[in-house]
């Protein structure tokens, strides 16, 4: 696996990889890797010729008093973690190459990132927005990949990659769970063990509510109940939304559609913020 760490480099990597008739397939991750994002790079083998990671821990994604600082970075584990799982290059670029200071151009989506992460993140899918853009026309991919468990960031590059014409086709990687059920997020590692404990209520809830609608229960406001009733149960947890909602454009359902539903849950456990979905 070869490395990258400046713009130039990488965009020739891109020409040059175009030029020879193969395609890029690339997982844009922000390193502390974890076996979900290796599921996404094993997955972007299988679409793709050349695999590309990047590592870029995003500020601009960040908002006031959350965790950039503290965010884990472990490089030298993740590039031998990206080597493991097939990658072909790693793109490493610093911060002020994609941010100089004096960086005014941003990218914002106004329908899709507004509900859900939107009102509790305002300034979140802006962040990801322009540096996804920026590095598709960094890395050049035919395809990108990105995981089903941040389901409004996936609706929210498709609807992007729509709307401006990228020549990008999005795929989405399934969510990886450990044994116990628990979605693999790079944040479970702020988790003591009996916070841990407590946040493995979230996919019992999911699981809960999935078996509802299997079982012909269709009324979204019902789910919604019953979903935020579970959650409620443990004290520690604050519970910032539980949500029934279109999966492409985030919008609300009043009525659950079987296959074009999901159910969104962001909660608090004490200091750790943690999404998780299912599809209904």
């Amino acid at each position: 696996m070869q490395t990258h760490d400046t713009v130039p480099a990488m965009q020739t990597l891109a020409r040059d990889t175009r030029a020879a008739g193969q395609t890029i397939a690339f997982v844009p991750t922000m390193g502390a890797l974890h076996e979900g994002h290796l599921d996404l790079i094993r997955l972007a083998a299988t679409q793709g010729d050349v695999v590309v990671v990047s590592i870029f821990i995003n500020p601009t994604q960040f908002g006031p008093n959350e965790d950039f600082e503290r965010y884990p970075r472990d490089i030298d584990g993740d590039l031998a973690k990206c080597r493991e799982a097939g990658a072909h290059h790693a793109f490493l670029p610093e911060r002020s190459p994609l941010l100089p200071d004096d960086y005014s151009t941003y990218i914002t989506e106004e329908a899709v990132a507004e509900p859900l992460e939107g009102v509790s993140r305002p300034a979140f899918f802006r962040g990801v927005t322009t540096i996804v853009a920026k590095l598709f026309n960094i890395v050049q991919p035919h395809v990108a990949i990105f995981g089903q468990k941040d389901a409004q960031q996936l609706a929210v590059i498709r609807k992007m990659v729509n709307d401006l014409h990228f020549p990008v086709e999005i795929v989405a990687g399934k969510t990886t769970r450990d044994a116990d059920g628990l979605a693999l997020s790079s944040r479970n590692a702020y988790l003591t063990a009996s916070q841990r404990e407590g946040a493995l209520g979230i996919n019992r809830t999911l699981n809960q509510i999935k078996t509802m609608v299997d079982q012909g229960e269709r009324r979204a406001e019902r789910l919604v109940a019953e979903a935020t009733h579970l959650l409620a149960d443990d004290r520690r947890i604050r519970i910032i939304y539980v949500a029934a909602v279109d999966p492409a454009t985030m919008k609300k359902q009043t009525e659950i559609e079987p296959g074009n539903s999901l159910m969104a849950i962001a909660i608090w456990m004490d200091q750790t913020r943690l999404i998780d979905n299912i599809l209904l």
